[in-house]
């Protein structure tokens, strides 16, 4: 149920920027965690970390990162059906705080302190997830153009907390508790510290949330989904014909973007991994923490989603705005694009060459990172109003939930994907991406008027 400020007015609702805050410290909290961990992973153990091999820790990075995306769709169930999403976002950011905690307690306790941080981020993460991004939605009316729009600024403050996560969680682990030799080299990095500054960002979103939510929300998001009736027609009834059709085109969308995200997320696996390895990371002789190239896709998020949002208003205004599945088609046709700069950086290199010297641009990476921005605005907070516009009420977080199966089902392709970058070579791996992702994108746009159709007047 919507609230009296998401009538058709100009401005967003005060709740939508508690919600913004809220978002940005716990996805501050995941991605300073998640820009060390397969540097963690697999640094020597003499050196911090635990002492795996680049296939085996872009492996766990993958199954780690997609259970993360799976969790979502029972805690969004939980939500829906039981405990509330404001009950549910309490639990998850607690879970996931502790998990952090745990994480940073490793070197005391031993590496089962690190599987147990990790499985508690994981079904923390089940309870956040799904239920913070339903309520952005139950703040707007159905037909409200507001709603892309909120939803891009909305996904503003989850890159504003990925931007300054890796900075502050890199520098920690890399530089600032390091234990450097003479010349400056790291002997030793001190990745717990990095694990500390990501819960402690977990603790700061939670004490914000629920101090304000009340104030802000009111009872959005505190209770179950209730069956309601809606032009005489009980909720509780069977799915109508309609909301079949529309729940389709949400698992069809689904499939797609599945590609995306396999891309997507090598960043913080194989591309991580190639950046500290093969880019020259060396400006005005500083040596770049290799976590902090996490920060760049963040940053340009922070910069263009006020760009991609008032484009989608100014369209809309117009009566010209691109449908969903369009939008989301352009952004798999823009990531495959960000890939062939990859190829860039490997042919400056003279190919899949193993000498650690030879370095690329770095240019090569933020080229590959902006235009990987770019088809991320098309696609992510579009998908995440789209389930919002769709999804049948009573299923409103489960069905987000689902969304994120997507992403649940990349990150374990893209672990194994990465793990054949040492394998096949990085050529082979990036040329394969980007044809993929590429021309999975244009069947979505020849696909895209059935789609429309089946989204009976909720696909524009």
């Amino acid at each position: 149920m919507a609230t009296e400020a998401s009538t058709q007015t100009q401005k967003h609702p005060k709740g939508l920027y508690l919600l913004f805050f809220a978002e940005m410290w716990e996805r501050f909290s995941y991605y300073g965690m998640r820009g060390i961990l397969t540097l963690y992973l697999s640094a020597q153990v003499i050196e911090g970390g635990l002492g795996f091999s680049k296939d085996n820790a872009t492996l766990i990075y993958g199954w780690f990162t997609g259970l993360v995306y799976f969790t979502p769709i029972i805690g969004g169930y939980l939500a829906d059906k039981y405990i509330g999403q404001r009950r549910a976002i309490l639990i998850g950011g607690v879970l996931m705080m502790l998990g952090q905690f745990s994480l940073f307690a490793t070197p005391n306790f031993g590496v089962n302190a690190t599987w147990l941080g990790l499985l508690l981020i994981i079904i923390g993460n089940g309870f956040f997830k799904p239920n913070i991004s339903t309520i952005v939605g139950q703040l707007y009316e159905q037909g409200d153009p507001r709603r892309d729009s909120a939803f891009t600024i909305f996904y503003m403050g989850i890159n504003v907390g990925a931007f300054f996560a890796p900075l502050v969680c890199g520098y920690l682990a890399e530089d600032y508790f390091a234990t450097k030799g003479a010349d400056g080299k790291i002997l030793k990095y001190a990745f717990e510290y990095g694990f500390l500054a990501a819960g402690i960002g977990m603790l700061t979103g939670q004490i914000i949330f629920n101090a304000l939510a009340q104030k802000y929300l009111g009872d959005v998001g505190l209770y179950p989904a209730k069956p309601e009736k809606i032009d005489g027609t009980d909720q509780n009834a069977p799915l109508t014909k309609e909301e079949i059709d529309r729940t389709s085109v949400i698992f069809v969308i689904t499939i797609f973007v599945t590609f995306f995200w396999a891309g997507f997320e090598q960043a913080g696996g194989s591309l991580n991994l190639y950046t500290r390895d093969y880019i020259n990371r060396e400006v005005f002789g500083f040596l770049i923490p290799t976590a902090w190239f996490q920060s760049v896709n963040p940053l340009f998020i922070v910069l263009f989603a006020p760009v991609i949002s008032a484009l989608w208003l100014s369209l809309g205004k117009k009566g010209k705005d691109l449908s969903i599945p369009v939008k989301m088609s352009l952004g798999m046709i823009l990531l495959g694009v960000g890939f062939l700069f990859m190829l860039g950086a490997v042919a400056e290199r003279g190919g899949d060459v193993k000498d650690i010297g030879i370095k690329a641009s770095l240019f090569w990476l933020i080229g590959t990172y902006l235009f990987h921005t770019l088809g991320e605005l098309c696609l992510s907070p579009v998908g995440l109003s789209m389930i919002t516009r769709l999804a049948p009420v009573t299923y409103a977080s489960m069905l987000m939930g689902v969304w994120f199966l997507s992403p649940f089902v990349a990150q374990i392709a893209g672990g194994y994907i990465g793990a054949y970058v040492e394998k096949l070579g990085a050529l082979t791996i990036f040329a394969s991406i980007a044809a993929f992702v590429i021309l999975a994108g244009l069947v979505l746009l020849a696909i895209s008027r059935k789609l429309i159709t089946m989204m009976h007047g909720r696909g524009d």
